[in-house]
């Protein structure tokens, strides 16, 4: 490795070999056979989950032209060390609460897609060793925020997990807000086609494996059904809008692969907390077509007028793709459990607003002060934090023989 690129001999692996070390530990001494007792029948919704997570979402990060290698492997990397993590915080938080176990892989899994989502944003500006101690700190937060949303306020327990976009978008944005922004000379941050054409094909990855997303917490087979149903027909639209959106907006009347690589996915994201409940599959097309909009619209006005005051560096644009629509979503949540109030008449609808509008908030409030901090403890010496003439590059985690020779 050239001497101007800092080694992590001494840091990354024995953090690693501790971290396993202490899940280890703890998985000796917890999980009774039964809480690994699957029904035949949910595994593959499982595996679309996995490939979701990892293939999807890895390929999805490779947007950088210098900073492939490490957008896929530290995504493998993360995913790996959260699922273990992810798994224990919970079955200890059941634990403190003396429930029965409810937790699962495909909730782990689920519950990475967060940690994912704040990645994206701080892409290319963080080391391993920061990014290790942000997801675990991001994970045991957000599965905290969840016992507040589902003890405190009562919400169901496949909507508590649904608002990991979220969590995941406005945590990693106040993240990102705590690093140096980049010198203006630096280029390393650009795309190139191939880096593009990468980071669509993990787009089409997770838009194809999303209905599984959505449906695999369904409690019964109707809700299950109505998921997958809504929450296709309202990618599908969103997809559509996005080609149409992308084409009026561009200058020459083109269209651009950035908005297709984040619009195609709002509709997913704007009915994650509403897929099961929709009763009339218009409603979903309305919604995939509204998160389109808002993606496209949001990133226009956001990348030129609120980023450069508020000094967001959102390299993965989560904001205008995962933010914006799951807020969108939320909003909907609120006035759909208000129009189907007849469902539960002793509830009043003051108190399913509430409940609504109080997770939205608490989510949200939770990710953003909580992730403000992270950033502040990620900048400390002991991390040994990126120099920002080293941002966006692979070189300085990676080996690359052929170049080795010239540095």
């Amino acid at each position: 490795m050239p001497s101007r690129y800092r080694s992590f001999r001494c840091s990354v692996p024995w953090l690693l070999l501790v971290l396993q070390a202490l899940f280890l530990g703890r998985a000796l001494f917890a999980f009774p056979d039964t809480h690994f007792r699957y029904l035949p029948q949910m595994y593959p919704a499982f595996q679309d989950v996995n490939h979701m997570v990892i293939f999807g979402f890895g390929f999805f990060l490779m947007v950088l032209r210098r900073y492939g290698f490490s957008s896929t492997g530290f995504n493998l990397l993360l995913i790996v060390l959260g699922v273990q993590c992810s798994v224990l915080v919970e079955d200890l938080l059941n634990l403190l609460e003396n429930h029965p176990s409810r937790f699962g892989l495909e909730r782990a899994l689920m519950s990475m897609t967060a940690v994912v989502i704040s990645t994206g944003a701080v892409l290319g500006k963080a080391n391993p060793v920061q990014l290790i101690v942000m997801s675990l700190v991001e994970l045991i937060i957000f599965h905290l925020s969840r016992v507040i949303n589902r003890k405190f306020l009562q919400v169901p327990e496949s909507p508590s997990l649904m608002h990991v976009h979220l969590f995941g978008a406005y945590f990693g944005l106040a993240v990102t807000s705590c690093f140096p922004e980049p010198p203006p000379g630096l280029d390393k941050n650009r795309s190139t086609p191939k880096s593009e054409l990468f980071s669509v094909l993990g787009t089409v990855f997770v838009w194809v494996f999303w209905p599984s997303f959505s449906s695999i917490l369904a409690e019964n087979n109707e809700v299950h059904w109505n998921a997958v149903f809504n929450t296709y027909l309202a990618l599908a639209v969103s997809a559509v809008a996005a080609f149409m959106l992308s084409a009026l907006t561009s200058k020459d009347g083109k269209f651009r692969m950035a908005h297709i690589h984040s619009a195609v996915l709002a509709g997913g994201v704007t009915l994650s907390c509403t897929a099961g409940i929709i009763q009339h599959p218009w409603i979903a097309m309305i919604l995939g077509l509204l998160g389109s909009v808002i993606s496209i619209l949001g990133s226009h006005c956001l990348q030129r007028c609120f980023n450069p005051p508020l000094k967001l560096q959102d390299t993965c644009g989560v904001h205008f793709t995962f933010g914006l629509p799951a807020v969108l979503g939320a909003v909907a949540a609120v006035l759909l459990k208000i129009f189907q109030q007849e469902m539960v008449p002793e509830q009043s609808l003051g108190y399913l607003a509430f409940v609504e509008v109080g997770a939205f908030c608490q989510t949200i409030s939770t990710a953003f002060i909580t992730g403000l901090i992270t950033g502040l403890i990620l900048n400390i010496k002991l991390l040994k934090a990126v120099h920002v003439s080293k941002y966006f590059d692979d070189q300085f985690f990676w080996e690359f023989p052929h170049l080795s020779v010239g540095f």
